[in-house]
Order: structure tokens, then sequence, then C-alpha cells
């Protein structure tokens, strides 16, 4: 899934918990200007689009794209035209760079966190399925970004696919695992996505019970808070806090941290400010890997703008359906059927049924105990 903050922000410094006393929410001014199209990877993108023709080249310079279809060539789903799209999200958790304070570098990233994104026709409303970094999954062969070889392998942890061969290899596990084709890719690391939150001015949030984690830092009351991107990038990454302290609890509190991002930024505010205007749009084009086809301003403003109409109330969230694998705990597998059930709905531009997820230990978490109104 950065820059310090001033006016009340804490500070923190690795090891040390990100308390929230001094990011209680405040009273926020009314904005008016664009629409933020969702959240994270997406919701940047509309950012992106406002820093006007002057600007264009250098923010086209900042994006960094990855040509998804010449690595994968003719060896995918086929492409379905019903007038729905279908994105691969994705939070990776390199620690190199700016991101060495997250952890040791284990010698490449990996996607510490997979969202498939299904846009139904008539971009009104979206479905996500959250797919869990520890699921065991076959992975295909793949190719790594240094022209290797890698071959895939059955009971392959799911985040391993980005570690060995990159977006490309992300993608093709996703294919092979849903049988629906991706459109496009998106991609924000922990330095980015913090940086972004900061830009955007924090993320409103309410806890109905404290949040302690000390692994991931975090130590917030309960009660209504402005997260800043530390914070929120720390919230997204805890485990400890909610449930059993598996993955599974950890993506609960993410989707739940969309919810609240989206139902607060579907309406930012550009500031006449230039030196804002320049942030928001240059934080924004630095912080998203995308697909080649989305690498320019141009086409991530259209893009954006065909999310626009998607808020919280039409955006359905749910965990691809899994059980915990018998024989290590620490991981879960799919639940077939359940989970044939889930992609078929998508790829037939359905809802998800909820009997797809009754029996999945993926949407009993306890994230609802934590966040709410």
């Amino acid at each position: 899934m950065g820059q310090e903050r001033t006016g009340g922000r804490p500070t923190s410094k690795p090891g040390r918990p990100l308390r929230g006393s001094g990011s209680r929410r405040r009273p926020r001014p009314r904005r008016r200007g664009i629409r933020v199209a969702a959240w994270s990877a997406a919701g940047l993108v509309a950012v992106a689009g406002t820093g006007g023709g002057y600007l264009y080249y250098h923010f086209n310079g900042n994006l960094k794209g990855v040509d998804i279809n010449a690595a994968l060539g003719s060896d995918r789903p086929d492409d379905v035209d019903n007038g729905s799209m279908d994105i691969l999200l994705l939070g990776s958790d390199s620690r190199a760079g700016a991101n060495a304070e997250y952890g040791l570098d284990e010698g490449g990233a990996r996607a510490d966190t997979a969202m498939v994104l299904h846009v139904y026709e008539g971009h009104k409303k979206a479905s996500v399925v959250s797919i869990p970094r520890d699921t065991l999954v076959t992975r295909p062969d793949c190719t790594a970004e240094n022209g290797q070889d890698e071959p895939g392998g059955t009971r392959v942890m799911f985040n391993t696919a980005y570690q060995v061969g990159g977006p490309a290899c992300a993608v093709k596990t996703v294919e092979q695992m849903s049988g629906i084709r991706m459109d496009h890719y998106l991609e924000v690391d922990f330095s980015g996505f913090k940086n972004l939150i900061d830009e955007l001015g924090g993320v409103d949030l309410t806890l109905k019970q404290p949040v302690n984690d000390a692994k991931s830092r975090l130590d917030l009351e309960a009660g209504p808070h402005t997260l800043d991107g530390e914070q929120s990038l720390a919230l997204v990454r805890t485990r400890k806090a909610v449930g059993d302290g598996s993955d599974l609890g950890r993506i609960q509190l993410q989707q739940a941290f969309v919810k609240a991002l989206i139902a607060q930024a579907k309406s930012v505010g550009v500031f006449s400010s230039p030196t804002k205007l320049y942030g928001l749009a240059d934080t924004a084009t630095k912080a998203v890997t995308t697909d080649s086809e989305l690498d320019s301003v141009k086409s991530l403003t259209s893009f954006a703008n065909g999310l626009k109409d998607i808020g919280g109330k039409n955006l359905d969230m749910v965990t691809m359906p899994v059980v915990y694998d018998t024989s290590d705990v620490n991981r879960v597998v799919p639940l077939e059927k359940q989970s044939a059930q889930v992609w078929a709905a998508l790829k037939a531009d359905r809802p998800i049924p909820a009997s797809a997820t009754k029996d999945s230990a993926g949407d009993k978490g306890e994230a609802g105990k934590v966040v709410g109104s």
C-alpha cells in the first residue's frame, strides 16, 4: 500500500506507535471542484487530470506503464465486450527505497493487497473482490522482468506471483483463477499511498473501539479521527487488531477504509493555489503504475471520468470465497464452487450472489465491530 505534515500530525519514528491524539477529526471546509472517481489508485487518477496543459508533459513523465498485452500475448481469456470493465488493483509491499522503513527488503515486492474491480455496464455500480495474499493457488509459468523463465506450481501463495514475475505474472495468475480478462492494471506502493492520502488531506474514520497494533505501529483511541497518510497505511496493513489476526481481518479493514474514503472524497476541491494544484497532480502521477493503455494523463483522466458515478452505496465488496488450509492455518484455499460462482457472475456482468460467500471465512471478519458510524 511520506512527507511530514504540519498542523497536528503526530510525529512517528520507525518502531514507535502512531498515536491518534493529534489527529481527531476537525471541521473541514465544504469544497467544490472535480470529483474523485473512486479510491486509492482510481481516486488519484482524477486528481492527475487537473493540472492543465502547461503541466501535461511533466505529469506524463511521472507515470510508469507496463505493457501487459505484449507480455502475455494471446494466451488469455477472451475479451468480453458487454460494456463492463475489469481492473486488477494492487498495493505492492516493496521495502526498497522510500519504503525501507516498513521492514526488511526481502528480495522483491509482493502483492500485499489485491482487488479485482468489476465495473458493470453503464458504469453506475461496481463490485470488488479482494484476493487474500495468503491464498494457495496454482500459479502459471511466468517470465521474470529480467527475461528469465519462472516455472509455475501448485499450492503457491498468491502474492508470490508479483514477486517472481511482476505485474504481468500477477495479471496472468488472476486471469487463470477467474477466467476473466483484466482490461486494466493499477498499482500503488507504500510510499505512494501514504503521500497521496496526505495530499488529499487525510481520511475521516470513526472507530468503535481502540486499535492498537505494535507491528504496524498503530495506536488509535475509539472515536472519530482524521487519519493522515502514515496512519492510513498502518490501518490497512494491521493484522492483529481485528478478528483472529489473519490476513482476512486485514482485508475487512481495507474494505472499510475504502468505504470511508469514498464517502468523504466524492468531491475533492482543487484550490486556486498553483502550488497546491501542482502538489496534488504531481503526487498522484508519481504514485501509480499502470498498464500501457493508461500511462498518460489523458487516458487516466478518461478512465477516472468513467468511474465518477460509483459511490459507496453502489459498490459491493466481498472477499474471494476461501477456507483455512487444513495443513497450515496461516494459509487459505479457495472454495472452488463458490469462487466459480463469483467469477461467473462478474463475467456475465451480474451481481455476486450472496450464496457464493455464505460459507467463506473471508467474509466473517469483525471489521464492523471496529469501524463504523
